[in-house]
């Protein structure tokens, strides 16, 4: 599949992604820092990590950030740095990607499951307090898909409950709630540099920030197997570090990542006009930014009514658009959860939003005819699934027939 280019075409494929077109604007830049450290021959943790994390601490207006091998590693290493294990729970969000719930599970401790604000797709901090039990360690709300969740409420709660929140901000670098920044809501945050978030590196990579100093020293060394130095191991951890390529590429990329951002909040902004344009509202409900928010937009995501989504995702992949389910199971009917003895229906909110949501292209780099050519396929797969789903009355009697 071809991949876009500055003037686009509106009958050319349009990818889901596409980091070609985002490394040739800073190849050089990208390839110079690289190569700085291929010639230093320092690959693990060192400067380049230091710099980096110097760097997402000022992004986010927080004290400290420590960089890791992964996102996922992120929330695992934080659950661990604050205590959390056997016989607690973590209360966070079924309609999440695994990693939100695996972490949890992977420290010992139990995913306890609320439902999501169906607007948002974030949690519902109304049904958090009625979850909380003595053995509750935690609260992680997911900012999904770059978009804060509700975060006074949590705070009440965790202040007057003495449990800390772990911001899954996995999906949300440069999202704001209130003038603030993910990453600076809670007692602490995790990032992913997956290459496909807003902010990517060359492969895997995650960091973490807290104002805590006491967490922020325990998390440098749970990452590197509980080690203070000279092979002294006070506690036991696990090696992920983040690599030095890594944090070279990042730093290149983070210089960009506002702009890539307000980039792809202007797509959203056009692809809302041309929703509406288009008179697709009865079918198609686009993303919702609640007030006081900064969303950036890792995935817009649209609800399409009436049991059409799956035909309407297999229409536009058919005409070349790209496009994607995130996530169409719900973690609580996941197969490695069932001993929780959830129920689709102890979810509703997350269970249709799991059946309804599809992610639309949304990178920095679509051109207006890109966008125009989405919306357009969009409309035509609404149109299409209608007329199959609800057949007019002759086809009605043809059919019976």
């Amino acid at each position: 599949m071809p991949t876009s280019d500055q003037t686009g075409s509106p009958f050319d494929p349009v990818p889901f992604i596409d980091l070609v077109a985002q490394y040739q604007n800073i190849r050089a830049e990208v390839r110079d820092a690289v190569d700085t450290v291929l010639e230093n021959q320092q690959f693990i943790l060192g400067e380049e990590v230091e710099l980096l994390e110097q760097e997402i601490a000022a992004y986010c207006d927080v004290r400290y950030a420590i960089g890791c091998a992964s996102g996922t590693d992120a929330l695992v290493l934080s659950l661990l740095g604050l205590g959390v294990g056997p016989g607690d729970n973590v209360i966070t969000s079924p309609f999440t990607f695994f990693a939100t719930a695996g972490a949890i599970h992977r420290v010992g401790a139990t995913p306890k499951f609320v439902d999501i604000d169906p607007n948002t797709y974030n949690l519902d901090p109304a049904q958090v307090e009625a979850a909380i039990d003595e053995n509750t360690r935690g609260i992680m709300p997911v900012h999904i898909f770059g978009q804060c969740a509700e975060m006074e409420s949590l705070w009440r709660i965790s202040a007057s409950r003495n449990i800390p929140i772990i911001e899954d901000a996995c999906q949300a670098i440069g999202a704001e709630y209130r003038g603030r920044r993910a990453g600076v809501l809670g007692r602490v945050a995790c990032f992913s540099f997956f290459p496909t978030k807003n902010l990517g590196g060359a492969g895997d990579g995650g960091i973490i920030t807290t104002d805590d100093p006491e967490l922020a020293e325990r998390l440098k060394r749970l990452r590197v197997h509980g080690d203070v130095g000279g092979y002294n191991h006070v506690e036991v951890g696990f090696n992920s570090r983040l690599d030095a390529i890594q944090a070279a590429v990042l730093r290149v990329k983070l210089r960009y990542l506002d702009q890539w951002s307000e980039a792809r909040r202007r797509n959203a902004s056009v692809y809302g006009e041309l929703i509406r344009d288009q008179q697709l509202l009865s079918a198609i409900a686009p993303p919702v930014t609640a007030p006081d928010q900064r969303h950036v937009y890792n995935q817009y995501t649209v609800r399409v009514r009436g049991g059409m989504r799956d035909d309407v995702l297999a229409y536009m992949r058919g005409e070349g658009v790209g496009c994607a389910v995130y996530y169409p199971i719900s973690l609580h009917v996941q197969e490695c959860f069932r001993h929780l003895g959830y129920c689709e229906e102890d979810f509703p909110n997350s269970t249709q939003a799991s059946a309804e949501v599809l992610s639309l292209p949304i990178f920095s780099e679509l051109t207006q005819a890109q966008l125009e050519r989405v919306v357009d396929v969009l409309a035509d797969a609404v149109s299409a699934s209608a007329h199959l789903k609800f057949p007019t009355a002759p086809e009605q009697q043809r059919r019976a027939a």
